[in-house]
Protein backbone atom coordinates (compact mmCIF):
# COMPACT_ATOMS: atom_id res chain seq x y z
CA UNK A 1 0.00 0.00 0.00
CA UNK A 2 1.26 3.82 -0.70
CA UNK A 3 1.16 5.91 1.75
CA UNK A 4 -1.33 8.11 0.71
CA UNK A 5 -3.39 5.10 0.59
CA UNK A 6 -2.22 4.29 4.02
CA UNK A 7 -2.89 7.77 4.96
CA UNK A 8 -6.90 7.86 4.26
CA UNK A 9 -7.10 4.82 5.61
CA UNK A 10 -5.90 5.92 9.35
CA UNK A 11 -7.83 9.59 8.66
CA UNK A 12 -11.23 7.55 8.00
CA UNK A 13 -10.79 4.74 10.73
CA UNK A 14 -10.01 8.06 13.30
CA UNK A 15 -13.15 10.05 12.12
CA UNK A 16 -15.56 6.99 12.31
CA UNK A 17 -13.84 6.59 15.86
CA UNK A 18 -15.13 10.09 16.33
CA UNK A 19 -11.73 10.97 17.64
CA UNK A 20 -9.26 13.93 16.85
CA UNK A 21 -6.22 13.91 16.19
CA UNK A 22 -5.01 14.95 18.95
CA UNK A 23 -7.05 12.97 20.84
CA UNK A 24 -5.41 9.92 19.33
CA UNK A 25 -2.36 10.85 19.50
CA UNK A 26 -2.97 10.97 23.77
CA UNK A 27 -4.36 7.45 23.62
CA UNK A 28 -1.61 5.64 20.97
CA UNK A 29 0.97 7.73 22.74
CA UNK A 30 2.87 9.24 19.34
CA UNK A 31 3.58 12.37 18.61
CA UNK A 32 1.03 14.81 16.66
CA UNK A 33 3.73 15.37 14.28
CA UNK A 34 3.91 11.15 13.08
CA UNK A 35 0.44 11.60 13.19
CA UNK A 36 -0.11 13.94 11.08
CA UNK A 37 2.62 12.80 8.88
CA UNK A 38 1.23 9.31 8.73
CA UNK A 39 -2.29 10.86 7.47
CA UNK A 40 -0.69 12.96 5.02
CA UNK A 41 1.24 10.39 3.19
CA UNK A 42 4.40 12.09 4.14
CA UNK A 43 6.02 9.40 6.16
CA UNK A 44 7.40 7.04 3.47
CA UNK A 45 6.80 3.28 5.05
CA UNK A 46 5.69 4.04 8.68
CA UNK A 47 6.79 1.72 11.62
CA UNK A 48 4.50 -0.95 11.35
CA UNK A 49 4.44 -1.01 14.96
CA UNK A 50 2.93 2.53 14.84
CA UNK A 51 0.31 1.22 12.47
CA UNK A 52 -0.40 -1.37 14.86
CA UNK A 53 -0.63 0.55 17.79
CA UNK A 54 -3.24 2.71 16.27
CA UNK A 55 -5.35 0.21 14.72
CA UNK A 56 -5.53 -1.37 18.36
CA UNK A 57 -6.57 1.98 19.54
CA UNK A 58 -9.04 2.60 16.93
CA UNK A 59 -10.50 -1.13 17.53
CA UNK A 60 -9.96 -1.48 13.90
CA UNK A 61 -7.59 -5.10 12.60
CA UNK A 62 -4.10 -4.21 11.35
CA UNK A 63 -5.70 -5.70 7.38
CA UNK A 64 -8.29 -2.44 7.72
CA UNK A 65 -5.74 0.14 8.45
CA UNK A 66 -3.83 -1.24 5.52
CA UNK A 67 -6.44 -1.88 3.11
CA UNK A 68 -5.36 -5.34 2.74
CA UNK A 69 -8.65 -7.02 2.64
CA UNK A 70 -9.77 -4.00 0.53
CA UNK A 71 -12.19 -1.15 2.25
CA UNK A 72 -16.36 -1.82 2.95
CA UNK A 73 -18.51 -1.76 -0.53
CA UNK A 74 -20.00 1.46 -1.07
CA UNK A 75 -23.23 2.17 0.38
CA UNK A 76 -26.08 2.59 -2.05
CA UNK A 77 -27.71 5.14 -3.91
CA UNK A 78 -30.69 6.27 -3.52
CA UNK A 79 -30.48 8.44 -6.26
CA UNK A 80 -29.16 11.17 -8.19
CA UNK A 81 -29.77 14.52 -9.48
CA UNK A 82 -29.74 15.71 -12.93
CA UNK A 83 -26.38 16.75 -12.58
CA UNK A 84 -24.75 13.98 -10.81
CA UNK A 85 -25.49 14.55 -7.41
CA UNK A 86 -25.54 11.49 -5.08
CA UNK A 87 -24.48 13.26 -1.59
CA UNK A 88 -25.88 16.63 -0.05
CA UNK A 89 -23.41 18.03 2.89
CA UNK A 90 -25.20 21.29 4.69
CA UNK A 91 -23.88 23.65 6.49
CA UNK A 92 -25.53 24.67 10.24
CA UNK A 93 -24.78 28.05 10.97
CA UNK A 94 -26.65 30.53 8.42
CA UNK A 95 -27.93 27.22 6.95
CA UNK A 96 -29.90 25.12 9.67
CA UNK A 97 -29.80 27.44 11.89
CA UNK A 98 -29.77 31.65 11.70
CA UNK A 99 -26.43 32.86 12.24
CA UNK A 100 -25.74 33.88 16.05
CA UNK A 101 -25.09 37.33 15.81
CA UNK A 102 -27.80 38.43 18.19
CA UNK A 103 -25.41 36.43 21.17
CA UNK A 104 -23.33 39.13 20.84
CA UNK A 105 -25.47 41.89 21.94
CA UNK A 106 -26.75 39.71 24.59
CA UNK A 107 -23.55 39.49 26.03
CA UNK A 108 -22.92 43.39 25.82
CA UNK A 109 -26.04 44.27 27.32
CA UNK A 110 -25.06 41.22 30.65
CA UNK A 111 -21.38 42.13 30.45
CA UNK A 112 -21.56 46.17 29.74
CA UNK A 113 -18.22 45.56 27.11
CA UNK A 114 -18.16 47.27 24.07
CA UNK A 115 -19.70 45.20 21.25
CA UNK A 116 -16.47 45.43 19.11
CA UNK A 117 -14.08 44.11 21.63
CA UNK A 118 -17.13 41.31 22.31
CA UNK A 119 -16.46 40.15 18.68
CA UNK A 120 -13.35 40.63 18.91
CA UNK A 121 -12.44 38.65 21.26
CA UNK A 122 -14.54 35.73 20.11
CA UNK A 123 -12.94 35.57 16.49
CA UNK A 124 -9.53 35.77 18.04
CA UNK A 125 -10.56 32.21 19.80
CA UNK A 126 -13.09 30.85 17.71
CA UNK A 127 -11.31 28.55 14.85
CA UNK A 128 -9.29 27.43 18.00
CA UNK A 129 -11.82 25.85 19.62
CA UNK A 130 -13.63 25.11 16.56
CA UNK A 131 -11.14 22.65 15.73
CA UNK A 132 -11.37 21.29 18.98
CA UNK A 133 -7.45 22.53 20.06
CA UNK A 134 -9.21 24.34 23.27
CA UNK A 135 -12.12 23.46 25.22
CA UNK A 136 -15.21 24.94 25.51
CA UNK A 137 -13.98 26.24 29.05
CA UNK A 138 -10.71 27.08 27.81
CA UNK A 139 -12.73 29.38 25.44
CA UNK A 140 -15.00 30.01 28.08
CA UNK A 141 -12.11 31.68 30.54
CA UNK A 142 -10.38 33.46 27.98
CA UNK A 143 -13.67 35.09 26.62
CA UNK A 144 -14.68 36.36 30.18
CA UNK A 145 -10.68 37.48 31.04
CA UNK A 146 -10.26 39.49 27.79
CA UNK A 147 -13.89 40.79 28.39
CA UNK A 148 -13.18 41.45 32.19
CA UNK A 149 -15.98 39.57 33.84
CA UNK A 150 -15.34 37.04 36.30
CA UNK A 151 -17.00 34.12 33.77
CA UNK A 152 -19.30 33.19 30.94
CA UNK A 153 -21.12 30.72 29.15
CA UNK A 154 -20.79 31.21 25.71
CA UNK A 155 -22.78 27.90 24.83
CA UNK A 156 -26.10 29.35 26.83
CA UNK A 157 -25.80 32.43 24.57
CA UNK A 158 -25.75 30.21 21.68
CA UNK A 159 -28.41 28.55 22.14
CA UNK A 160 -30.44 31.50 23.33
CA UNK A 161 -29.86 33.14 19.62
CA UNK A 162 -30.13 30.60 16.99
CA UNK A 163 -33.60 29.60 15.41
CA UNK A 164 -34.33 27.16 12.93
CA UNK A 165 -34.51 27.85 9.26
CA UNK A 166 -37.90 25.67 8.95
CA UNK A 167 -37.37 26.40 5.15
CA UNK A 168 -34.00 24.38 5.08
CA UNK A 169 -35.08 21.75 7.83
CA UNK A 170 -38.03 20.29 5.21
CA UNK A 171 -35.41 20.73 2.69
CA UNK A 172 -32.93 18.44 4.58
CA UNK A 173 -35.61 16.00 5.22
CA UNK A 174 -36.94 15.78 1.84
CA UNK A 175 -33.56 15.29 0.54
CA UNK A 176 -32.60 12.26 3.24
CA UNK A 177 -35.55 10.92 1.72
CA UNK A 178 -33.80 10.93 -1.87
CA UNK A 179 -30.37 11.24 -1.53
CA UNK A 180 -27.74 10.57 0.83
CA UNK A 181 -26.99 13.41 3.28
CA UNK A 182 -24.28 14.39 5.61
CA UNK A 183 -23.52 17.53 7.69
CA UNK A 184 -20.65 19.47 7.48
CA UNK A 185 -19.80 22.45 10.12
CA UNK A 186 -17.48 24.14 11.48
CA UNK A 187 -18.60 24.03 15.05
CA UNK A 188 -18.02 23.99 18.73
CA UNK A 189 -17.59 20.48 20.92
CA UNK A 190 -20.76 18.58 21.77
CA UNK A 191 -22.74 21.30 19.74
CA UNK A 192 -24.50 19.59 17.14
CA UNK A 193 -25.80 16.62 19.73
CA UNK A 194 -27.10 19.23 21.57
CA UNK A 195 -28.97 21.33 18.67
CA UNK A 196 -30.36 17.69 17.58
CA UNK A 197 -32.20 16.90 20.96
CA UNK A 198 -32.83 20.34 21.54
CA UNK A 199 -35.23 20.23 17.78
CA UNK A 200 -32.68 22.96 16.47
CA UNK A 201 -31.47 20.50 13.88
CA UNK A 202 -33.60 17.76 12.23
CA UNK A 203 -33.51 14.41 13.56
CA UNK A 204 -32.64 12.21 10.46
CA UNK A 205 -30.43 9.36 10.09
CA UNK A 206 -27.07 11.03 8.76
CA UNK A 207 -25.05 9.43 6.40
CA UNK A 208 -21.63 11.58 7.48
CA UNK A 209 -21.38 14.17 10.40
CA UNK A 210 -18.16 16.20 9.28
CA UNK A 211 -17.73 18.20 12.82
CA UNK A 212 -14.71 20.23 12.77
CA UNK A 213 -14.51 20.17 16.46
CA UNK A 214 -13.98 16.05 16.43
CA UNK A 215 -11.95 16.19 13.21
CA UNK A 216 -9.27 19.12 13.97
CA UNK A 217 -9.71 20.92 10.42
CA UNK A 218 -12.22 23.87 9.74
CA UNK A 219 -13.64 25.15 6.17
CA UNK A 220 -11.90 26.20 4.61
CA UNK A 221 -9.12 24.53 5.18
CA UNK A 222 -8.57 21.50 2.18
CA UNK A 223 -8.52 19.07 4.97
CA UNK A 224 -11.58 18.66 6.37
CA UNK A 225 -13.14 18.72 2.70
CA UNK A 226 -10.76 15.80 2.25
CA UNK A 227 -12.39 13.69 5.32
CA UNK A 228 -15.76 14.49 4.46
CA UNK A 229 -15.35 13.31 0.55
CA UNK A 230 -13.95 10.04 1.89
CA UNK A 231 -16.99 9.60 4.66
CA UNK A 232 -19.07 10.17 1.41
CA UNK A 233 -17.41 7.91 -0.03
CA UNK A 234 -18.08 9.17 -3.87
CA UNK A 235 -16.37 10.84 -6.57
CA UNK A 236 -15.87 14.48 -5.83
CA UNK A 237 -18.35 15.50 -8.67
CA UNK A 238 -21.05 13.39 -6.86
CA UNK A 239 -21.19 15.60 -3.57
CA UNK A 240 -23.34 19.36 -3.05
CA UNK A 241 -22.70 21.36 -0.55
CA UNK A 242 -24.47 24.00 0.73
CA UNK A 243 -23.19 26.96 2.64
CA UNK A 244 -23.97 30.32 3.30
CA UNK A 245 -20.04 30.97 2.99
CA UNK A 246 -18.60 31.83 -0.31
CA UNK A 247 -15.22 30.91 0.85
CA UNK A 248 -16.29 27.86 1.88
CA UNK A 249 -18.05 27.31 -1.44
CA UNK A 250 -14.74 28.06 -3.83
CA UNK A 251 -12.47 25.73 -1.54
CA UNK A 252 -14.95 22.70 -2.55
CA UNK A 253 -15.34 23.67 -5.92
CA UNK A 254 -11.65 23.61 -6.04
CA UNK A 255 -11.81 20.01 -5.38
CA UNK A 256 -14.69 19.01 -7.95
CA UNK A 257 -17.62 19.43 -5.78
CA UNK A 258 -20.87 20.99 -6.69
CA UNK A 259 -21.80 23.85 -4.62
CA UNK A 260 -24.89 26.25 -3.36
CA UNK A 261 -24.90 29.49 -2.04
CA UNK A 262 -27.68 29.49 0.72
CA UNK A 263 -29.03 33.13 1.45
CA UNK A 264 -30.46 33.64 5.00
CA UNK A 265 -31.86 36.46 4.22
CA UNK A 266 -34.24 34.86 1.50
CA UNK A 267 -34.50 31.60 2.64
CA UNK A 268 -37.49 30.44 0.64
CA UNK A 269 -36.27 31.40 -2.14
CA UNK A 270 -32.78 29.92 -1.11
CA UNK A 271 -34.94 26.36 -0.47
CA UNK A 272 -37.07 26.73 -3.82
CA UNK A 273 -33.61 26.74 -5.69
CA UNK A 274 -31.76 23.93 -3.46
CA UNK A 275 -34.66 21.62 -4.42
CA UNK A 276 -34.87 22.78 -8.25
CA UNK A 277 -31.03 21.97 -8.50
CA UNK A 278 -32.04 18.41 -6.74
CA UNK A 279 -34.55 16.85 -9.28
CA UNK A 280 -34.17 13.44 -9.48
CA UNK A 281 -32.53 12.48 -13.17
Amino acid sequence: MDEQSLGRHLQSARVAAGLTQQELCHKAEISYSTLAKIERGAIKSPSVFTIQRLSEVLGVSLNDILGIKGGPAGPAKKGQSRTGVTFVYFDINGCLVRFFHRAFAQIARDTHAPADAIESTFWHYNDAVCRGELTMGEFNSLLAEQLGVPSIDWKKYYFDSIDPIQEMHQVITWASEHYRVGLLSNIMPGFIDEMIAAQLLPDLKYDAVIDSSKVGAIKPERHIYEIAQNEANVPSEEILLIDDSRTNLMAAEKLGWHVMWFDDFRPEESADHVKTALELA
